[in-house]
């Protein structure tokens, strides 16, 4: 059954068409990882699933749901987290803070299972030692870990992450894996990805996206001995 899907998503700025005609389609429960060059579109694609870029033309659905046209926390609380490829986190407040904030309204309130969740969710990105740190004393990849945390506190439905390991040091990369592999089953998520060794071995699937438009769909393997992919991006053609 799908969990997400969108129908000829496009998204014009003025004579640039960022991202034309997409269909696309996300299973529940699979890790779907999205890939492309530079400037492929993947970042106005995840806005626009997002509700944060308006389409120009098409309808997302999520749920069974035209959401098309609903605001961005709508999308949240239907069940969509969203962790940004630039680090959004309130850098003067404390790391459990920064959860507790995310996903207060989870909770209605109720302060004890704010604090469970908040110290669930900070052990299983690894970062439960700095939970009294502010976060704008973390490091940048940390502040990419503290995102995460952010967005598995409110228990999504559908888990989008833009970027995850930029800035991740190797070893923290290797249990990045671990943790996508760990969540796989539990919720859907949505990988964009540049570390082709990332979305090689945490994806189920792969979207390729080039000038906007997808330009192949498959496996790992599919994707990897696809030689229009390796053309455009993997640079092997």
């Amino acid at each position: 059954m799908s969990l997400l899907s969108t129908k000829d998503l496009s998204r014009h700025f003025g004579g640039l068409k960022a991202v034309e005609s997409v269909d696309f389609d996300l299973p529940a429960g699979q890790v779907r990882a999205l890939i492309g060059p530079n400037g492929a579109g993947k970042t106005t694609f995840v806005g626009m699933l997002s509700g944060r870029i308006p389409a120009s033309r098409g309808k997302v659905v999520f749920d069974g749901r035209d959401i098309t046209t609903e605001p961005a926390h709508r999308r949240i609380r239907a069940g969509m987290a969203y962790t940004f490829q630039i680090t959004s986190v309130y850098g003067r407040l404390p790391v459990t803070e920064n959860v507790a904030l995310a996903m207060r309204w989870r909770t209605g309130g109720d302060e004890a299972e704010t604090r469970r969740r908040v110290a669930e969710a900070l052990e299983r990105v690894g970062i439960a030692d700095r939970a009294d740190q502010l976060a704008g004393d973390l490091s940048y990849g940390h502040q990419r870990l503290l995102e995460i945390a952010m967005g598995l506190s409110q228990s999504p439905r559908l888990l989008i992450l833009d970027e995850p390991t930029q800035g991740l040091a190797d070893s923290e990369i290797v249990d990045f894996i671990a943790l996508i592999r760990s969540l796989a089953g539990e919720m859907t998520i949505l990988l964009i990805e540049h570390n082709i060794n990332v979305v090689m071995q945490t994806a189920d699937a792969i979207t390729v996206l080039n000038s906007g438009q997808v330009l192949a769909e498959g496996t790992p393997d599919e994707i990897r001995a696809n030689a229009a992919v390796q053309a455009a991006y993997l640079g092997t053609g």
